[in-house]
């Protein structure tokens, strides 16, 4: 036992940090950017991974010796602090390429651990969320064009992303539908910062909310799962339930999450299908536009999810490969991939910027936000606790 953790749990976290630092040199050697293989800059890049590392290693500490905060949202205050404190010049280019690909490489690779953890059957519950889901979609587009137009006079393409951001994905569905609308980078701006300012404050207001308003875990699973906009935040919110509601192996909200990430390929078919009809992207194959918006991470998060079913329902369920290596690999490898994953995210935050592009996107990020929150929560309230467990 060392720091309130075992040797097996450590041993988890060193493969974990092992495969992460092993991606990301695969990476390196792949990539086909000039600047990846300049010394400095890659150098800078491991600097960034490494205290992304260190920040996730002391979130896990330190969430193991009190149950108010999980590792994942530790992690991610460890990093707003930090990125907020620190000299602006202390982060390089080099550096902001190390976070942003542990805030995005590492989560998908969390996913993929989660997938592993579950069966096909687990993902039946997260079904009972689609039309929720569908209806949530329908109520942030209609909330974002008619506030963005009536009253906040933003554009048409700020509108479209504000209202796919908070309704399937956060960051990735703006950056997803930017090109398919043609947005511009300032419109792109706009977007992201109305995104990240609401999914901060939910990751760290809703699982006390869910607490105070005794959310039973399938309830909070549907109101995290559906109203959070970015993936992990969803996660950095349901471990810090999962603490102070004292529950294990809960991934509810992050299932649902999943589900809720696949209507990307809805908002892409639709919107350039309309492009199309508008006579524009005709020089861009629909087919291929599909598959580039597809995030990849899901087909493996499938493959996993099948291979743990295989698994689980025959003789290997029962040998020490699967209940001793397999099972505690790829849970605690989830976990701490995730936790890694929101120290990096923990880096896009700087506080003096989020109102620099302009108030009136905010302002529509919060109300398009906060139509879901009520959606969401009504549903819990009166819907969810019925469900199935």
């Amino acid at each position: 036992m060392f720091l309130g953790m075992d040797n097996r749990a450590w041993t988890m976290i060193g493969a974990s940090i092992g495969i992460a630092f092993l991606s990301a040199m695969i990476g390196d050697v792949l990539s086909i950017k000039k600047e990846s293989r300049e010394t400095r800059f890659r150098a800078e890049k491991y600097e960034a991974i490494i205290l992304c590392t260190f920040l996730a290693i002391a979130a896990t500490v330190f969430s193991k010796f009190q149950q108010y905060i999980g590792a994942p949202m530790a992690a991610l205050i460890f990093g707003v602090i930090l990125v907020n404190v620190a000299p602006p010049e202390r982060f390089s280019p080099g550096f902001r390429a190390g976070t942003a690909y542990a805030g995005k490489k590492y989560l998908s690779m969390g996913i993929v651990c989660l997938g592993a953890t579950l069966s096909l059957t687990d993902l039946s519950q997260s079904a009972f969320a689609l039309p929720l889901i569908l209806f949530n979609m329908l109520l942030a587009f209609l909330v974002s064009n008619l506030l963005g137009k009536k009253i906040f006079h933003v554009s048409q393409n700020t509108c479209t992303l504000v209202g796919s951001g908070t309704c399937v994905c956060g960051g990735t569905a703006i950056a997803t539908m930017s090109p398919v609308i043609k947005a511009t980078e300032e419109e792109t701006a706009y977007a992201m910062t109305a995104i990240f300012l609401f999914d901060l404050l939910s990751c760290l207001s809703y699982p006390y909310l869910g607490i105070q308003l005794g959310l039973d875990q399938i309830q909070f699973g549907f109101l995290a799962g559906t109203a959070i906009n970015d993936t992990s935040s969803v996660v950095a919110a349901q471990e810090t339930f999962a603490a102070l509601a004292n529950l294990k192996q809960y991934s509810l909200p992050a299932t649902i999450k999943v589900t809720r990430t696949t209507m990307i390929l809805v908002l892409v078919i639709i919107f350039s299908f309309l492009s199309i009809e508008r006579g524009e992207n005709q020089d861009v194959s629909f087919a291929k536009t599909i598959w580039h918006s597809v995030p990849k991470f899901l087909l493996l998060f499938v493959a996993a999810v099948t291979l743990n079913t295989i698994f689980s329902n025959t003789l290997i369920r029962d040998s020490i490969f699967y209940q001793q290596a397999f099972r505690p690999f790829f849970s605690s490898g989830y976990k701490f991939f995730v936790t890694m994953a929101l120290a990096g995210v923990g880096f896009k935050i700087k506080f003096k910027d989020l109102f620099v592009n302009g108030i009136r996107p905010i302002v529509l990020g919060g109300c398009t936000w906060f139509a879901l929150f009520l959606s969401s929560l009504t549903f819990a309230m009166c819907f969810a606790g019925y469900l199935p467990n």
